[in-house]
């Protein structure tokens, strides 16, 4: 992890910090391969610069960004790494040129800046590297997937949004869809089905036990500045059960064509 994710929500909007992953790993001539997974919004900047330092790493050490989705969470990011191929599924390509405009995780303007970087599309079963495959993982949008990485605790998957949360294990309900409600209640099971290890869109990475509870591997840490732990206009409040899917999404979002 360079970054956890964190799934939580405001009055004012969603803070949207999502996971942010390094793959290491060697090609098939035995050089090594540094991957970038989801580079975040513009917020993370400075916590996304100052992880890669405390690795010895700037951006121009990354040889590889694969984006899991186009979501502007997920993507802003992105002109940190202008150097190194962008991976994205081609239906979450073509999408991204032409946004359903109730998308608001999509922007207009997100083709624009994607199609200024160099594009390798990518689809199920593709080997980026040895011993690291991209999962197909649709629904939450049109051209999600994952990375199922072989690791010595077994096979790790890197699922974006298709699992966004530990809580998900339980309900088998992501709890944001743009695309398909079935199909992405159909990635979650395909991701509890061959992961040992998760690492979620939204949440601390975690084992699975038992088919339906996580198993965290890092403590939940998570410091807020700027407000007073007793003052009396801060609330908390339990966030939504019903989830939420975009009106129409299976007929107006198309392929993107």
């Amino acid at each position: 992890m360079l970054l956890d994710g964190f799934s939580f929500g405001t009055d004012q909007g969603v803070p949207a910090f999502c996971g942010v992953l390094l793959v290491e790993g060697l090609d098939l001539r035995g050089r090594p391969v540094r991957i970038l997974v989801d580079p975040a919004h513009l917020g993370r900047r400075r916590v996304l610069l100052a992880a890669l330092a405390s690795r010895g790493l700037a951006p121009t050490d990354i040889d590889l960004v694969v984006l899991t989705h186009s979501h502007w969470d997920h993507v802003q990011n992105i002109d940190l790494f202008q150097h190194a191929p962008l991976l994205i599924h081609p239906d979450e390509r073509r999408y991204a040129a032409h946004p359903d405009p109730l998308d608001w995780a999509t922007p207009a303007w997100t083709g624009t800046i994607l199609e200024q970087l160099s594009i390798r599309e990518i689809g199920d079963g593709a080997e980026i590297i040895p011993g690291v495959t991209v999962l197909d993982l649709p629904g939450h949008s049109v051209g999600s997937v994952g990375l199922a990485v072989e690791s010595d605790l077994g096979l790790a998957v890197i699922t974006g949004d298709a699992l966004h949360s530990g809580r998900v294990l339980q309900t088998l309900q992501p709890p944001l869809v743009f695309w398909d409600a079935e199909a992405s209640r159909r990635s979650v099971r395909r991701v509890i089905d061959v992961a040992a290890l998760v690492y979620p869109g939204h949440d601390r990475p975690f084992r699975i036990i038992d088919g339906a509870r996580p198993e965290y591997l890092s403590p939940f840490h998570l410091v807020l500045t700027g407000l007073q732990r007793d003052d009396p206009s801060l609330e908390f409040a339990a966030g939504p059960s019903v989830p939420w899917v975009m009106q129409g999404a299976e007929r107006r979002g198309g392929s993107g064509d």
